[in-house]
């Protein structure tokens, strides 16, 4: 298999694996907004959903680190909450408790729109920090379209979320509200996955670096065929060892295969076998 299939399938699969594990994550972590928003749905009380809600950030902590995972995101997730559950019980509105996560959402939107203007879609800089690329993918001005295409369809999904969000929260519809960002995640999810199929659709056939490392043998000049152990004469030769080729030009296929132009071969010319004896 060409190196370069194999490694883009290996970096496509690293991709589906990080999507599915960030979204079993935000799942998990939006579990305290859950609890928040069926227990005031249920109760009306905001002491009780604030109770619950905190009560279900520290679960998901337990619950990962009893599960050896990285408790990171869901420190980060029960910091969130609290901050909700301060400025809720502050401001004695239930809506409060989802400006923080409103704030988030708009400052992501400001963010991925700003980098696109600036060449820097944010879909290209979470692959290549998941494939290890880095901005590699920067030089090739194909990946650089597909990316900001790709992008623009998860920017649309968060635009729409906040347009969505933004009216219920001014209008002071806390179940709504709750109920929307619970679905988050999910709205998120589908966005990112369309506009990765919207990059595969951009991107084509295309792929970075292999017509570099196959120049040689899309060279027209250059020709493939199995010649064991003597050379043919033609537009193009194989030569199965470097050293019995007196050609000046000397070029490397793949898997170390020697590739020499006709105009540059040389074929040496050996001794004929000696006959063999007649068996009387």
């Amino acid at each position: 298999m060409d190196p370069a299939v194999h490694g883009e399938a290996g970096g496509e699969d690293a991709i589906r694996s990080a999507m599915r594990h960030r979204l079993r994550n935000a799942v998990i972590n939006v579990v305290p907004v859950f609890g928040f928003t069926l227990s005031f749905a249920l109760t009306h009380r905001l002491a009780v959903a604030l109770a619950l809600a905190l009560a279900a950030g520290a679960a998901v902590c337990v619950y990962r680190a009893a599960r050896r995972e990285p408790v990171w995101g869901a420190l980060a997730a029960l910091g969130l909450v609290c901050v909700a559950g301060a400025l809720a019980a502050g401001t004695g509105q239930a809506t409060s408790f989802f400006l923080p996560s409103l704030m988030l959402h708009a400052v992501m939107a400001v963010v991925s729109a700003v980098m696109l203007l600036l060449g820097w879609p944010p879909m290209g800089v979470v692959v290549g920090l998941i494939t290890k690329e880095g901005t590699g993918w920067r030089r090739c001005r194909v990946r650089r379209r597909a990316f900001t295409r790709g992008n623009l369809v998860v920017l649309a999904g968060n635009l729409k979320m906040l347009a969505i969000q933004i009216p219920l929260f001014l209008s002071g519809r806390t179940v709504a509200l709750g109920a929307v960002d619970v679905l988050g995640p999910v709205v998120i999810a589908l966005g990112a996955l369309l506009g990765w199929r919207v990059y595969r659709r951009v991107l084509g056939g295309h792929r970075c670096g292999s017509h570099d490392r196959m120049t040689v043998v899309a060279d027209p000049v250059v020709r493939r065929e199995p010649l064991p152990g003597r050379h043919r004469r033609g537009r193009g030769a194989r030569c199965a060892d470097a050293t019995a080729c007196a050609g000046e030009v000397h070029l490397e296929g793949p898997a170390g295969e020697h590739l020499i132009p006709a105009a540059a071969h040389r074929p040496v010319h050996r001794a004929p076998d000696a006959p063999t004896p007649a068996v009387e």
